[in-house]
């Protein structure tokens, strides 16, 4: 309604000036030219008011509506209003500068290939575009093991044997999920990347698929190794992702207990973007177990902190621990937390297991392939009161988005973390 009242009332000014101006046409061409500047219009008013009132009182009956509307709308969104005054959506929109470089020609699926996301964590590299929960285009491949430093990959087709597996998927606008095709051999694939500090992985990057797939690919890309933001070589807390939590838990840690000798446990199920953040904690701090509740808030300024976090920096460490530490997000555990594990629970993943017990694959990465052929992967986080099979993915950088898949659609479901 506030729209409508808006549009009108401007719409009622607009057609009292433009009878203005014909009438000052109709009174002398010169009057009608006159009239076009508004300080000339205004003495054409008051020097020919008999003939100028009825256009003046159209124009005039037309802030009526425009005040009610600008009044209303105030009421209602007073920001929107403040947009509209400001006239900054007469701005050109800023485009953000891109968080990675990727340079890469060729197609996917017979279409252009414009990646904006890339990350290679935990062996799996994944080249995404589109900032939705479904990639519009994306690229996974999954390495046969997880690897630490350069990449060097290089697989023909006529290769066999422990092969890494590619997937290529696309969503349509007439679809809900998107399709997805793998492959484990028969493509040929070049991977020649090398570490960039703080954590990126930068090089070439070359995929031809058999010619049915349409899917050819070769360029140069830059990708994330893992889910910290950095701003001037320092973690940037103002990042949502589950490592922004671990560094900002594993840093209190340090600080709470005067040590550097902390080992953080994974992180329980997160939900983000949120401003509050309430976990209970396992870690490893001077070799004895730790568990604690903590409480995290997110401030505009400073990002993700404890609650109640008033404890020192630590001293500056010196020259042999520096070149030692490996105080890296996801760290191996030690042998003797390892050895008390349980087995690897994709042996007999099932999905009557999953849905007898949920809580035993809670936030564990997960792969869904729909009857239909529709593919979605993301990390499993419950199952909802309608039954269905809840997984969430990372958006990078606008948090994360949540995926409910109903048990009879599901053709195939596969566990892809022990």
């Amino acid at each position: 309604m506030d729209a409508l009242l808006i549009l009108g009332g401007l719409l009622l000014i607009l057609v009292g000036l433009v009878w203005l101006v014909m009438l000052a046409f109709g009174t002398s061409l010169l009057w009608g030219l006159g009239s076009l500047l508004p300080p000339l219009t205004l003495v054409y008013v008051l020097r020919y008011w008999r003939t100028a009132r009825k256009a003046v009182v159209l124009s005039a009956l037309g802030f009526i509506p425009l005040v009610v509307g600008l009044t209303l709308l105030a009421n209602q969104d007073a920001q929107r209003l403040e947009a509209i005054l400001s006239l900054s959506w007469l701005k050109p929109e800023t485009q953000a500068p891109a968080e990675l470089v990727i340079h890469l020609r060729g197609e996917l699926n017979g279409q252009p290939f414009a990646p904006q996301q890339g990350e290679l964590i935990d062996g799996s590299l994944s080249l995404r575009e589109g900032q939705d929960f479904f990639a519009r285009r994306e690229i996974s491949i999954r390495l046969p093991q997880p690897v630490n430093g350069a990449v060097r990959v290089d697989v023909l087709p006529q290769d066999r044997g422990s092969l890494p597996e590619v997937q290529v998927s696309w969503l349509l606008p007439e679809q809900e999920l998107p399709e997805a095709r793998r492959l484990t051999h028969g493509y040929t694939l070049h991977l020649d990347l090398k570490p960039l500090a703080p954590n990126k992985l930068v090089g070439d990057f070359h995929l031809v698929l058999p010619p049915q797939f349409k899917t050819t690919l070769s360029g140069k890309v830059e990708l994330f190794s893992n889910r910290l933001r950095y701003v001037d070589g320092k973690v940037d807390a103002r990042f949502d992702s589950r490592d922004t939590l671990a560094y900002v838990i594993e840093d209190y840690l340090k600080r709470r207990f005067t040590t550097r000798l902390v080992q953080l446990a994974s992180l329980p199920a997160v939900t983000l973007p949120a401003a509050i953040v309430e976990l209970e904690i396992d870690a490893q701090v001077n070799g004895q177990p730790q568990h604690l509740p903590l409480r995290l808030k997110k401030s505009q300024s400073r990002g993700w902190e404890v609650q109640g976090d008033h404890f020192s920096p630590l001293p500056a460490e010196s020259v042999a621990i520096v070149g030692s530490r490996q105080a890296t997000v996801g760290s191996p555990m030690p042998a003797s937390e390892q050895a008390g594990r349980p087995l690897d629970r994709r042996l007999r993943f099932t999905l009557p297991r999953l849905q007898s017990s949920p809580s035993r694959y809670q936030n564990l990465s997960m792969r869904i392939v729909t009857e239909r052929g529709s593919m979605a992967e993301g990390r499993f986080t419950g199952i909802n009161p309608d039954g269905r099979i809840v997984i969430r993915r990372n958006l990078s950088g606008q948090g994360e988005a949540s995926f409910a898949v109903r048990p009879e659609e599901i053709k195939t479901i596969e566990l892809l973390e022990p």
